[in-house]
């Protein structure tokens, strides 16, 4: 039958147009929608439930922290966000890790929402938020880049140019963080239709090996893959519990359609990645300076610190 898609999408599919509408559609739900279901933070992305943790908050601010540690991110050092969302990563790149970031978003709503937060925290000069589509940036560089949870709108026609983005916008020897779902055991992947239209419209799922191929035709050379398909399972059974708890003001910030639709996607979602059709792909990506070196330390041991940081 016919797709079920939003009738908003027009135009050839990952188009800078029509992917500001689908994301649009995605995001621009009211911002007490998305609260009665995130932690307090606002991580719309797997979680990452380290040792010892067990909040849906402090497992967010650990993937925050897991993956700038990936990135070996410096006091100083400028950082790109390629899909902020509502601004978490920069903010904390910036107060716990010292950098200079820029988030980038195509949703008005979380582009709104990260300036108040970021002006809230009185760090206009450190942190800046763009409404800008990844295709437009420029000839900007940066000292490490990450992505979480955007490259699953990218397309797999795209992949070649959403690489080729990053790769440009890396300085030599810098690192590119890209955090993405997979779709497994299926070699076409999946291209979101029917139900999930309703809720990720134009969304494309990749298997790894092609999302892999893309990254290494644009010059990155990878360094590290960590799946965190269970995390991911955890992290939606949360989002799920607490949309639920949060029925009411949920419905009454969105409407009561919107509501069953969301509490069906997030409680699918959950079983795909706790029965292994989906997995959550961490993937650290390196850039060659001119005598072949990438800025990373000769072990892992730096991503696991031996304390826990505590929630502030």
């Amino acid at each position: 039958g016919a797709e079920m898609t939003p009738p908003a999408l027009a135009g050839r599919p990952h188009s800078p147009r029509r992917d500001a509408a689908a994301v649009g559609f995605h995001y621009d739900q009211p911002l007490n929608f998305y609260r009665s279901f995130l932690d307090a933070e606002m991580v719309y992305s797997c979680a990452y439930f380290a040792d010892g943790i067990t909040s849906l908050r402090d497992a967010q601010l650990a993937k925050i922290d897991h993956s700038l540690r990936k990135i070996c991110l410096r006091p100083g050092e400028t950082l790109l966000d390629i899909g902020c969302g509502w601004g978490a990563l920069v903010l904390r790149a910036a107060t716990h890790f010292g950098a200079k970031a820029v988030g980038i978003t195509l949703s008005r709503e979380q582009h709104a929402e990260g300036l108040r937060r970021v002006a809230a925290a009185g760090l206009e000069r450190r942190v800046s938020i763009e409404y800008r589509d990844y295709r437009d940036l420029g000839d900007r560089q940066f000292d490490k880049i990450v992505s979480l949870g955007m490259v699953e709108h990218v397309g797999r026609e795209r992949l070649a140019d959403y690489f080729a983005t990053a790769f440009n916008a890396l300085r030599p020897g810098g690192l590119f963080l890209n955090h993405g779902i997979g779709q497994l055991h299926d070699e076409r992947g999946y291209r979101t239709s029917g139900f999930m239209g309703y809720v990720f419209p134009d969304g494309d799922l990749v298997p790894i090996a092609d999302v892999m191929r893309a990254a290494e035709r644009s010059g990155f050379e990878l360094r590290d893959v960590e799946n965190l398909r269970e995390h991911y399972a955890h992290t939606l059974r949360a989002w799920s519990r607490n949309l639920e708890a949060q029925r009411s003001a949920a419905i009454a910030a969105a409407n009561e359609r919107t509501y069953r639709v969301w509490r069906l996607y997030l409680a699918g979602s959950a079983q795909g990645f706790a029965r292994g059709r989906m997995a959550l792909y961490q993937t650290l990506l390196g850039k060659h300076d001119a005598a072949g070196k990438i800025n990373v330390p000769p072990t892992r041991r730096h991503l696991y610190p031996q304390t826990v940081p505590a929630t502030n």
